[in-house]
């Protein structure tokens, strides 16, 4: 009898109801705590920013290499933008009239923008033209590349910023419109 008691004792040794709610408890706090830190809606922002300025960059260096090494440049002065998910451009850059809505992304001169890459001698440096990640509106905010040429051959390429660790750059990037991100050869465009 004695044996069974103390075996019963010991099965008996198991958690409370009481405990495993405090460690569930816990572990919620934990959770909120780490989702509240990481912030996983900034890092999504964050990663579109990187594509954006990146994209920005890459057509910026195409557009660079066709007015270098272009037999014969033709280059008529544009005004446009790539928005596919929204009938017309809105909330264009300061000082820009923007047209109807291009979504073509071919690299041929009929594209959002209107170089011909494939007359490069050495064929084209992009596959095709690139839109924005969200290339529409989010947010109340419309997300799209705009781009604006003049008769000189210069050019400035904008794109909307939305994480608050990029949005910054809107101001410092040397363009003339704090609302975009701007790279180009003529900022004041």
């Amino acid at each position: 009898m004695i044996n069974q008691r103390k075996s019963d004792e010991v099965l008996a040794k198991g958690f409370t109801l009481l405990e495993l709610l405090i460690v569930i408890a816990i572990l919620a706090i934990l959770a909120t705590a780490v989702v509240l830190v990481l912030n996983p809606a900034q890092y999504l922002a964050q990663s579109r920013d990187t594509q954006r300025m990146n994209d920005l960059d890459t057509v910026k260096n195409a557009i660079n290499l066709y007015l270098a090494t272009a037999t014969s440049v033709s280059w008529t002065p544009v005004t446009s933008c790539d928005l596919s998910a929204v009938a017309s451009c809105t909330n264009p850059p300061t000082g820009w009239t923007i047209g109807s809505a291009s979504t073509s992304t071919a690299i041929n001169g009929t594209g959002w923008i209107n170089v011909p890459f494939n007359a490069l001698p050495n064929g084209s440096p992009l596959s095709k033209l690139p839109l924005d990640p969200v290339n529409g509106i989010s947010g109340g905010v419309t997300y799209y590349y705009g781009y604006k040429s003049s008769a000189s051959q210069t050019f400035k390429l904008v794109g909307k910023l939305e994480s608050s660790k990029y949005s910054p750059l809107m101001s410092t990037d040397g363009g003339t419109d704090n609302n975009w991100y701007e790279v180009g050869t003529d900022m004041s465009l």
